[in-house]
């Protein structure tokens, strides 16, 4: 197979968060009802909200696993080895490119990428155990993007894009946030597939409740990534909730480790439904490390309520779908179904490195592009992601 010989430009990257990320910015009153360290026997954790919290098991995040270690695993396990055999077989002292921007881009520039879009560790994780409080998830949130931005910044060298964390709990202070970010060079932004969790309660992120902020997005013309996440799902009896589960490693398989490719199809179908594209036409949402596995079904759902409902939405939501969303598969998803069902202009690349489950070196992609033309895999490893991280501003 050809293969396209040009710089990468990688969706999906992650940095492991320095042990201050959560306190440096937070006021110290605030702090108890926030993220806090304790120590309890021998070993660090975090508390969220005054209680211990096991979404990451070592948030010192020293030893570490190394990137790609799982690789085989989700691969088909030909060695027939545990999720945990192989993740401790593999852990290594906290290398300096996954906390200090500079030693990072010189280490994406040997992996022979243009650049890379950064996300959290930790800091996804932590909305639901603070969505019972407003007031705490806010000071978080912005504490940690204060953090994010003196550590990592929004566009380093135009190499390093780390995308600060948005929770629509209180919209108003959303709007604060984006505007803050905006003066930034910000170009792109993260957030949870979830519904929203208010003061006034439950509410979809397409209510127009939230539209003030969507306004912002759409007129400042930056892109929206719905990661991975923490979120209020549950394996509602049928398996344990824990994030080993919820990974696919526990002793059995679980449909726990359907609750990330349920929540992005709630959260995406809902924007459709909702007919938040049809509100906001400049918006751009990019579903990460969500996997692919959902589309198919939630086309066919999407059809159905156009059939069914024929004078209420103004524009195909199929094509709308299409033209506001863009898809990063999982790598071990066969990416030539994601190109049949969203277009070679709406797929992405990413490595999710160097996370455990992602790739041990971005450029282990092309062990995965069978069936994608040398002009698609340009499109999906590099042009896709270099466009959507340039604002796209209605004023233009």
């Amino acid at each position: 197979m050809e293969r396209f010989d040009g710089l990468l430009f990688d969706c999906d990257n992650h940095y492991y968060e320095a042990e201050d990320a959560f306190t440096r910015h937070v006021p110290k009153r605030m702090q108890k009802r926030c993220v806090q360290w304790v120590e309890m026997g021998g070993r660090r954790h975090h508390l969220v909200a005054g209680k211990l919290n096991h979404a990451v098991g070592n948030p010192t995040f020293n030893p570490v696993s190394k990137p790609g270690v799982l690789r085989e695993y989700y691969h088909g396990n030909p060695d027939g080895k545990t999720f945990i055999e192989l993740t401790h077989s593999a852990l290594e002292p906290m290398p300096p490119e996954y906390m200090d921007r500079d030693v990072r881009v010189e280490r994406i520039k040997e992996q022979g990428l243009e650049g890379a879009w950064l996300f959290p560790t930790a800091g996804i994780l932590y909305e639901q155990a603070l969505a019972h409080d407003t007031d705490a998830l806010s000071a978080t949130c912005e504490g940690f993007n204060r953090w994010l931005e003196e550590d990592w910044g929004f566009a380093y060298q135009e190499k390093l894009f780390a995308a600060p964390y948005i929770s629509l709990a209180d919209v108003d202070w959303a709007c604060r946030e984006i505007e803050w970010a905006l003066e930034r060079d910000v170009r792109v932004i993260v957030m949870r597939p979830s519904a929203v969790q208010t003061r006034d309660g439950w509410r979809s992120p397409a209510d127009p409740e939230f539209d003030p902020f969507w306004a912002r997005v759409n007129e400042a013309g930056i892109s929206v990534v719905a990661h991975v996440g923490s979120n209020a799902y549950t394996t509602n009896g049928y398996g344990r909730n824990t994030a080993l589960a919820i990974l696919g490693g526990g002793r059995k398989p679980s449909v726990a480790g359907l609750i990330p490719e349920r929540a992005i199809y709630d959260f995406l179908l809902t924007l459709t439904y909702e007919k938040l594209f049809e509100r906001f036409p400049n918006l751009r949402v990019a579903s990460i490390e969500n996997g692919s596995g959902f589309l198919g079904d939630l086309f066919v759902k999407i059809d159905q309520s156009k059939h069914r409902m024929p004078n209420y939405y103004k524009e195909d939501p199929a094509e709308l779908f299409r033209e506001h969303v863009w898809i990063n598969p999982f790598w071990e998803d066969k990416i030539s179904d994601v190109v049949s069902h969203m277009g070679a202009d709406r797929v992405i690349f990413g490595s999710d490195w160097p996370h455990m489950e992602g790739m041990e070196q971005p450029r282990d992609i092309f062990e995965e592009l069978d069936g994608i033309s040398l002009a698609d895999q340009q499109k999906i490893l590099h042009d896709n992601t270099a466009a959507l991280n340039q604002p796209r501003p209605t004023w233009r």
